[in-house]
C-alpha cells in the first residue's frame, strides 16, 4: 500500500473490490480477498466500512453521485445523466456485475437511495423559494419518483449489454423526462 501515492484507503479498497467484482460474483467476494488485494489488514477495512455493500455504496456515491452534483445543483440533469452514463460505460464490467445484485443489498436499492438523497438535497434547497402546486408533490415523493426512474433506465441499459452508447441513452433519457406520457403515446 505504501506505493499507492495519494490515494485514500477508501479508494484503494474500492479499486480492489472493483477488480475482484470483474472476476467473480460480488456475493462470493470476501473481505479478506478485498484487503489482501488492497494490501491492508482486515481491521483497516472495518475501520472504513461495515461490509462490502457499504463499500459498494461508497463507490456509487464517490464515483457516480459526487461528480454529477454540480450539474444537478445547476439545473442540468441531462448533462448529469450523460456524465453518469459515460462513467458507467467506462467501467462496464464492474457495473454489469454490480447491477445483478438483488435482495436486501441490491444495486438498484443502493443506487436509488444515493440518487434520492441527492435529489432531496436539491428539492429541499429550492422548495423554500417555490410554492408547491399540490400538497402531494413533496420533496420526498419527487425524489423517489425521479430516483426510481433514473435507476430503472440505468439498470435496463446495463443489463441489455449497453447496446447503445452513453450519449444515445442520454438522448433517450432526455426525451423521457421532458415529454409527457401523452406525448410518448403520440410519438410511439
Amino acid at each position: 500500500m505504501a506505493n499507492q501515492g495519494k490515494k485514500t484507503v477508501d479508494q484503494i479498497l474500492a479499486e480492489s473490490f472493483k477488480e475482484l467484482a470483474c472476476q467473480r460474483p460480488i456475493e462470493k467476494i470476501t473481505i479478506k480477498e478485498i484487503t489482501d488485494r488492497a494490501g491492508v489488514i482486515r481491521p483497516t477495512f472495518y475501520y472504513h466500512f461495515q461490509d462490502k455493500y457499504e463499500l459498494l455504496e461508497w463507490i456509487i456515491r464517490h464515483d457516480l453521485i459526487e461528480p454529477i452534483k454540480p450539474f444537478i445543483h445547476s439545473g442540468m440533469p441531462i448533462q448529469a445523466m450523460t456524465f453518469l452514463f459515460i462513467h458507467i460505460e467506462n467501467e462496464k464490467e464492474f457495473y454489469k456485475k454490480a447491477s445483478r445484485l438483488e435482495g436486501q443489498n441490491s444495486f438498484a436499492g443502493i443506487a436509488q437511495r444515493c440518487i434520492q438523497a441527492l435529489l432531496m438535497e436539491v428539492f429541499d434547497e429550492r422548495s423554500e423559494h417555490l410554492p408547491r402546486k399540490n400538497k402531494l408533490l413533496t420533496s420526498e415523493r419527487l425524489a423517489q419518483y425521479y430516483g426510481q426512474s433514473m435507476v430503472f433506465v440505468v439498470i435496463q441499459w446495463i443489463q441489455s449489454g449497453m447496446a447503445i452508447s452513453a450519449q444515445e441513452l442520454a438522448d433517450v433519457y432526455e426525451y423521457m423526462i421532458s415529454h409527457s406520457l401523452e406525448d410518448a403515446l403520440k410519438d410511439g
